[in-house]
């Protein structure tokens, strides 16, 4: 699959940090950035990352991977909680904070965003991905397994019972919770609109499928309602000076 619609627009966002620093690295910060999936690309990219984790092998792996890809030198790797976040990282440091698959799991996900926002430079932004309630009730629907669908929309969180993460969201809940935190809302997407749909048959069957859908998925991606049934919810929220 090419560079779907969450890395254009962090890309668009790093250039433009890019810019306003006149050119100097941007400053990224990757809470919960576990073995450094998105660091190390980023790092390679021009980018200095500081990757706050709390677990010691994924910050090993994450050490691994810096070094392979010769970019240890631009990653910062701090072994600490996201609710510590203020405590191991200096206020106004970041042009833009991701966290990715991150606030499903968090204990309180307004501590953490608050946290966020307090390290973000002027006009640096927060990148949140989360997994999308929505997406998960219509998903077990389509697949006939209905009870599990109904306690999705039962449950206040939009979780099983034997599910690890704590909650998912949808799109009010994820706007109201960056707006609540002083945050602006510039941007509110979806990533995976129609992926999980699709039979992979379909794009095992036709070559030129795997491209159509991923341009596609670019097309849909800002578009509501499509948006809303995306497997998960990306949006980008700016400290306002």
């Amino acid at each position: 699959m090419r560079p779907d619609a969450v890395r254009h627009s962090l890309d668009a966002e790093l250039a433009a940090a890019r810019r306003r620093r006149g050119g100097e690295p941007p400053r990224v910060l990757d809470v919960g950035g576990g073995s450094g999936v998105l660091a190390v690309p980023l790092a390679a990219a021009g980018c200095v990352v500081t990757v706050v984790e709390p677990n010691p092998n994924a910050l090993a792996t994450l050490s691994r991977r810096a070094g392979e890809a010769g970019v240890g030198d631009r990653i910062t790797a701090v072994q600490a909680d996201s609710d510590a976040l203020g405590q191991v990282v200096a206020a106004g440091s970041a042009d833009l904070v991701l966290a990715h698959g991150l606030l499903e799991v968090v204990d309180d996900p307004k501590k953490s965003i608050a946290a966020m926002v307090d390290t973000l430079a002027a006009d640096g932004a927060v990148s949140v991905l989360v997994a999308n309630r929505t997406a998960a009730l219509l998903h077990r629907a389509i697949a006939g397994r209905l009870a599990e669908a109904s306690r999705l929309a039962d449950d206040p969180t939009g979780r099983l019972p034997t599910e690890q993460l704590l909650r998912r969201f949808d799109t009010a809940g994820l706007t109201r919770l960056l707006t609540d935190a002083g945050l602006v809302v510039e941007l509110l997407q979806g990533q995976g609109v129609l992926t999980d749909l699709v039979p992979g048959s379909v794009l095992q069957q036709d070559s030129g499928a795997e491209q159509a859908l991923a341009e596609l998925e670019l097309r849909l991606a800002g578009t509501a309602p499509l948006r809303d049934i995306a497997s998960r919810l990306h949006a980008v929220a700016r400290r306002v000076p």
